[in-house]
């Protein structure tokens, strides 16, 4: 109480002196700072000021009037309060009311004023300072991780070249200071790239790129901001090297796989022409579809020449003078071939090979109409002088060497020679008929046809009319009686040398070689023989551009397309198209070529665009199974055969044709079985054993039976054959109506055929189903027995008397008694009960055993076992041997007929049982026919005939 009495003495002195003064006590204001700069980190509370805050008032030291009660802030949402800390020194600290972000503001302005705590503990006189101003900043946190702008980043570079920059990666940060919100560093994560990043985020190639070595290259790249915190999430860049831009074409396949029966497929549906920015004036493109290596160029339905011909509508008449060699057209046989089921047969010339077609062979009507036609695959001719090389010749073949018609090939110039004979006087007349062609010489098929219509003649190649560009006259030959001769591959020098021999050989392939005398051929015909089943197509003509033109060849193998503008040349390549309508189409590679010209403005060529190539797979098609069925054996009576229609061996024959198909092609094939309608070229009928022999037997077809079919046939003694191109349904009548005859089959037992049909000239074969024509024959007539000496083994015999009347009754003694006759009676009507009671048992036993034995017994010889057990009623025997003979001989005669209705019917064993010559059977007849007449002369005259009552 000593330390503190004077200052409290001097407290309650100065509270007196306070209150003596009554009101004025609280008569200054609070002063503070006209303004202060804060400071609070973001997530604190905690607001560091400078200066701090406190706040003087110069009534100090006098109680309430001296003192700071509060600070008020004044400020638009300011999330911060300001707090006393000390009263009588006026200290204060600043805090924030609420969450304080750096993100949502970064500063924060308002107005403080301090309160002092007024004249007395009721607060009431209270004083307030001057309004200071307040500046807060809120400090950072580096809470966020950087986040790139784009989730990929795609640049592309051409090889060969250093970039500075590729492409700029882009990085962010949510926090609000630049020391946290600014990326200060990138990084590529991806190792052993050949690129790299600076700080900006520029991505450069360290070193030049191949675009054969690698097309694309995908890195990750990361960012940091600067406060070092990485991106969370790092970020893909890819970068496609591009070739250097040569001109050409790009997008398209080397391969294109064609499934047969899709109909037409698009070849290049992203297919376009890369100009590199250069400005054209127009381009023309040329698809070629290569089949040179299939047959006679294309996939054409490879049936005979003949059934093409008729498919066609050619006239008949024609003569092939390059037959498959055979024993009737042996002059091929020396020949080389170069056969193949898929196509006609080709012979191949080298320079060496020539034949002579048989006189009997070649036309020998030729008048001023007449035509040639061939396949010819020729290449150059070697050597420097060219020499003739002679396709067709007609020449003299002996004394002199005239020739009279020839086709030959010079210097890649196709010649018609035409010299007639003339009984007029004598002119000059057209003989050469000279065409020059590239075809003649380009190593691929082409179908050659000469219409001559004299002294006209025009060529046809591959369906197009070319007329000549020289035709040169010549005085005509002098008709002599030297015999001439007709040769292939050569031409045949018959005088002026010493040996005859031929010259002038031709070097190609040449197939279907034919002449038709008396009338040219129709180019509807011409254009339908040569006709290409497969080829180029375009789809959707009505989207292509209007600037376009296209044409094909008319074997739509070569495609030209010409436009001014490459988008719409780009969009009319996407729409070429592949088809080929075989049924059953050959497989393998189709080679394309294509080339492609640019003309720019001012100019003839600007670029050169590479020529490409590719090929069109034809996948292997489901191949059909063509199956024969019916009955395999048909038994006929001899009479049948004997008749002038004889016997339909084919009668109930069935031809259908199988496929084993999968689903769309592409999927998983899950096989099934589907029937399918397709055409056929030939179906054989050949004789198993020994051939037919015409003086008592053949296999014919009536020509009736081809009417209205695209069908022929030929027959020998080996069988027949039916030939032509058509549908398996007319094959089908045709071979029911086949017709087997043999007017004397005393001999024969069976005869055996087998048969086999094909599709595209044998590369389709059915199954070989057999036939077999069995003959039944009658058998010698057996001796009717006795039945009532041999009754049947069913039947006991029956002992009764019998009555014998006399004609003189008178001789007996007189008439009997009524006792007698009524006891006769009685005992008559007893066995005639007896015997009808007997024979029903009988019957009845006998159907059973019939009906058990069906099963097991062949019907056919039911007539060996139908013998009938005859009982005589006792009641006939009444009638005396007179009517008991008229019985037997009824029932004899009513045998007689049976038998023969059952041996002209039945017959009397199966073929295979009969193994009788013609002169055993000629032996039982005579026989069968004394026997018979015996019969007929021991019979009195009113039995002659064998009545029905």
């Amino acid at each position: 109480m000593q330390r503190l009495g004077v200052p409290l003495v001097l407290f309650w002195l100065l509270w007196g002196q306070s209150c003596a003064l009554g009101g004025k006590v609280n008569k200054h204001k609070p002063w503070i700072e006209t303004s202060y700069h804060g400071v609070i980190t973001e997530n604190m509370d905690t607001v560091l000021l400078d200066p701090p805050l406190v706040a003087l008032d110069k009534d100090a030291p006098v109680p309430f009037a001296g003192e700071i009660c509060a600070f008020k802030i004044f400020g638009q949402d300011a999330p911060f309060e300001a707090v006393v800390l000390n009263r009588t020194s006026g200290e204060g600290v600043l805090r924030a009311s609420s969450h304080v972000d750096c993100e949502s503001q970064k500063e924060y302005t308002f107005i403080i004023q301090a309160y002092d705590c007024g004249a007395g503990p009721s607060g009431a006189d209270w004083k307030k300072s001057h309004k200071a101003v307040v500046h807060i900043q809120v400090n950072d946190v580096n809470e966020f991780s950087p986040v790139f702008r784009e989730s990929l980043y795609k640049a592309s570079v051409t090889e060969g070249k250093i970039y500075d920059s590729i492409l700029q990666v882009e990085a962010w940060d949510q926090d609000c200071s630049p020391q946290y919100s600014q990326i200060c560093n990138y990084e590529i994560v991806t190792a052993g790239t050949p690129f790299a990043i600076d700080r900006n985020g520029n991505i450069r190639n360290t070193e030049r790129l191949s675009y054969d070595k690698q097309q694309s290259y995908k890195i990750m790249v990361s960012a940091f901001d600067c406060g070092q915190k990485k991106t969370k999430e790092d970020v893909a860049v890819q970068i496609e090297v591009k070739p250097v831009c040569k001109p050409g074409w790009q997008g398209w396949n080397k391969r294109v796989d064609y499934e047969p029966g899709t109909g037409s497929k698009q070849l290049f549906p992203k297919m376009h022409l890369e100009t590199c920015g250069g400005p054209l004036s127009g381009v023309k493109v040329m698809v070629e579809l290569q089949t040179n290596h299939i047959g006679k160029g294309c996939d054409r339905e490879t049936y005979s020449e003949k059934s093409l011909q008729k498919l066609c509508g050619a006239a008949s008449g024609s003569t092939d003078l390059l037959p498959a060699p055979s024993p009737s057209t042996n002059w091929t046989a020396s020949l080389l071939t170069d056969s193949g089921r898929d196509s006609d047969l080709i012979y191949r010339f080298d320079g060496r090979q020539a034949t002579n077609v048989p006189d009997h062979v070649v036309p020998q009507n030729l008048t001023d109409q007449f035509t040639i036609a061939t396949w010819m695959k020729h290449g150059p001719s070697p050597g420097l002088r060219a020499e003739k090389e002679t396709i067709l010749c007609n020449s003299d073949k002996t004394e002199m060497n005239r020739h009279h018609y020839s086709l030959y090939v010079h210097n890649c110039r196709l010649v018609f020679l035409l010299r007639r004979d003339f009984t007029q006087i004598d002119t000059f007349r057209p003989a050469e008929f000279h065409w020059k062609l590239e075809q003649i010489c380009d190593k691929e098929w082409h179908y050659y046809v000469i219409n001559v219509e004299f002294p006209a003649v025009t060529l046809f190649v591959d369906g197009v009319t070319y007329e000549p560009y020289l035709v040169t006259d010549d005085w005509p030959i002098h008709s002599s009686k030297i015999d001439t001769q007709l040769t292939v591959g050569a031409c045949w020098q018959g005088g002026v040398v010493a040996t005859s021999r031929f010259t002038q050989y031709f070097h190609g392939s040449l197939s279907g070689l034919t002449i038709r005398p008396g009338r040219i051929e129709t180019q509807k015909v011409i254009s339908c023989l040569q006709a290409c089943k497969e080829g180029l197509d375009i789809n959707s003509l009505e989207s292509l551009a209007k600037d376009i033109k296209f044409h094909f060849n008319p074997a739509q193998s070569v495609l030209v397309v010409e436009g001014e503008d490459v988008d719409s040349i780009n969009t009319a390549m996407t729409k070429v198209s592949y088809i080929n309508s075989r049924q059953f189409p050959t497989p393998g590679l189709r080679r394309l070529h294509i080339t492609a010209a640019v003309q720019c403005f001012g100019e003839e060529t600007c670029l050169s665009i590479p020529d490409i190539k590719a090929v069109v797979m034809v996948l292997v098609p489901s191949e059909p199974r063509i199956t024969i069925t019916g009955s395999k054996q048909h038994i006929r009576p001899a009479s049948d055969l004997r008749s002038p229609l004889g016997v339909a061996p084919f009668k109930e024959l069935r031809i259908t044709s199988t496929v084993m198909k999968g689903d769309a092609f592409g999927g998983p094939r899950r096989p099934g079985v589907m029937e399918v309608m397709h055409n056929l070229d030939y179906c054989d009928v050949l004789v198993i054993g020994d051939e037919l022999n015409p003086e008592r037997e053949s296999l014919e077809i009536h020509h009736s039976a081809l009417l209205g079919k695209h069908l022929d046939a030929t027959n020998s003694t080996s069988g027949i054959s039916i030939y032509g191109v058509d549908s398996m349904a007319h094959y089908e009548q045709a071979l029911r109506q086949l017709r087997y005859r043999n007017w004397r089959p005393a001999s024969l037992t069976e005869r055996r055929f087998r048969l086999t049909c094909s599709e595209l000239n044998g590369r389709y074969t059915s199954n070989e189903f057999n036939m077999e024509v069995s003959v039944l024959h009658h058998t010698a007539p057996v001796e009717h027995v006795n039945h009532m000496a041999a009754p049947s083994q069913y039947m006991r015999p029956v002992h009764h008397p019998l009555m014998i009347h006399t004609i003189n009754s008178h001789m007996s003694g007189g008439a009997p008694p009524a006792a007698t006759v009524g006891i006769v009676v009685c005992i008559a009507a007893l066995v005639v009960i007896v015997v009808i009671g007997i024979y029903r048992i009988h019957t009845t036993h006998q159907e059973g055993s019939r009906d058990d034995e069906d099963d097991t017994k062949d019907p056919e010889m039911d007539w060996e076992s139908s013998a009938l057990n005859i009982t005589v009623n006792p009641m006939e025997d009444m009638r005396g041997p007179q009517a008991l003979g008229e019985a037997v001989r009824e029932e004899e005669c009513e045998e007689e007929d049976e038998e023969e209705e059952d041996g002209e019917l039945v017959g009397g064993m199966t073929a295979a049982e009969s193994d009788k010559s013609d002169e055993e059977e000629e032996e039982e007849e005579e026989g069968r026919e004394e026997v018979n007449k015996k019969k007929q002369k021991e019979k009195p005259e009113w039995d002659s005939s064998c009545g029905t009552y």
